[in-house]
Parts: C-alpha cells; structure tokens; sequence
C-alpha cells in the first residue's frame, strides 16, 4: 500500500496544482491520495480549488474552516471563511457537508482533521502559556489514539509536518499544509504557527513489512503569485506568509 496525504489547502489552487502534479509524477494515482481538510478557507482561489477536488473525488474528511463554511452565517464568519464563502456555489457547500469528521482508509489508515474528538484542536502539539507551539506530552497524545485499530494514523490542522511514535507501534503522521505555511491564532493563547517555507507540503505513506515509510515532500510553485493575491485582497500577513513562510 503507497498513498499519498494531504491537509489544509486553504484555497491556495496554485499550490494544489503543483502538489497534485508532483503526486501524479510519483505514480500515486487520485483514487490513492488523501485529503484532511480545510479546503477553502483564505483571501486566494477557493473556487479552484473545489473545481480541482471535486474533479478528482479525493478521499476527503471534513476539517474546522469547511464546517464553519457549512454551519455559520456569513456575518459571523471571519475574514478568511467569508472570502472562500463569497466564492463558493451551492453544489460545492453540499459537498462540503457529505463529508465525513473523520474516516478508515482501505482499512490501512486512520483520517481526521486534527483529532478523533474535536476537528479545532492541535493533536501533536500545545500551546504554552507564553503562546510557544510545542510537541504536546506523550501521554496525552496517546490518549486520544485510544480505540483506533489501523497502524498509520492521518491528522492535519497544525500546519506542521511530523511522524511521532506511539508506544504500541503505531504511528501518527501530520502531512504539512498544502497551501498555508504561517499563520497566527487566539485559540488557547495568542500564537504563531510558521513553517518557515513557502513550499507546499505533503506526505507519501507507504507500508512495508514492519511498518510505515513516511516520506515528505516539500514542492515549488509560483508562491508569489498568491502572496499578490492575498495582498490584493486586504490580507498583508496571508502575503508575508505565502512569500517566506513566516508572518511579517
């Protein structure tokens, strides 16, 4: 079994693209590719972006941004959800609520958003007092991997390409963020999340005979080009984020 993952798209259809071709160049065909969520939300293409994912029928669970797509009214969005909002069509808001919170792929792999209770909360990480996002304890991280039986476990929602290694063998990968590589938020405490890239990130995943091979990919695209964008529509620190993979 080799597939590939991806998370947390963001409406970025520049960097979906390119990291859709790079998967396809890796002979990962779509009925073998993964997607976590957060497809949408952001100041760039989210219609795109639905164009390409409902084209390719990837096998998709439903992250934070798509539900507050689906369950807020649009003066009761933020910035970001009201951009994807404004562009998103009927069809593309229904498939946004066939979407499943969480899911079992080819009965190999474990998919959710960010964790198997709450799609708005860091499964791999925490944030400190002090707003330092940290690897979150080993104990608790186990904890909430209780009752899933397949070996790979898929979460998205950090931003953050990791692997980390539970005690009874089985293994939790976050593939990175297709198409947000920095970004700030109050949940808990004020905090910044920076990849320090703009490379579009995801993970192929392939299984061997005593485990699971994780290789992560880091793929070029015309970041700028989205960074004007962002800018273009009022959003300076998207541009600082989309052009080093920090906030300004």
């Amino acid at each position: 079994m080799r597939f590939a993952a991806i998370a947390d798209i963001h409406g970025n259809a520049a960097a979906l693209k390119a990291v859709l071709a790079d998967i396809a160049a890796q002979g990962i065909a779509p009925k073998n590719t993964v997607n976590l969520g957060d497809c949408f939300s952001g100041p760039l293409e989210a219609t795109r972006v639905a164009v390409l994912l409902q084209s390719l029928d990837l096998f998709t669970v439903r992250g934070n941004h798509d539900r507050y797509l689906i369950e807020q009214r649009l003066e009761e969005m933020g910035p970001s959800d009201a951009h994807a909002f404004r562009q998103l069509s009927l069809e593309d808001l229904a498939w946004l609520k066939s979407l499943p919170f969480d899911a079992v792929f080819q009965n190999v792999a474990y998919l959710c958003h960010a964790t198997p209770q709450d799609d708005n909360c860091y499964w791999l990480e925490t944030v400190t007092p002090k707003g330092h996002v940290v690897l979150r304890g080993q104990a608790e991280i186990e904890a909430w991997a209780e009752g899933i039986e397949q070996s790979l476990i898929l979460c998205g929602h950090s931003h953050l390409p990791r692997v980390l290694a539970l005690s009874d063998g089985r293994m939790i990968v976050n593939p990175g963020s297709v198409g947000c590589p920095a970004y700030d938020d109050d949940l808990q405490v004020p905090h910044r999340v920076e990849a320090g890239t703009p490379l579009a990130s995801y993970a192929i995943c392939e299984q061997i005979d005593n485990g699971w091979v994780v290789n992560f990919r880091l793929i070029p695209y015309d970041h700028m080009s989205q960074s004007r964008l962002a800018m273009m529509n009022g959003r300076a620190s998207w541009a600082a984020a989309l052009a080093t993979g920090r906030l300004a």
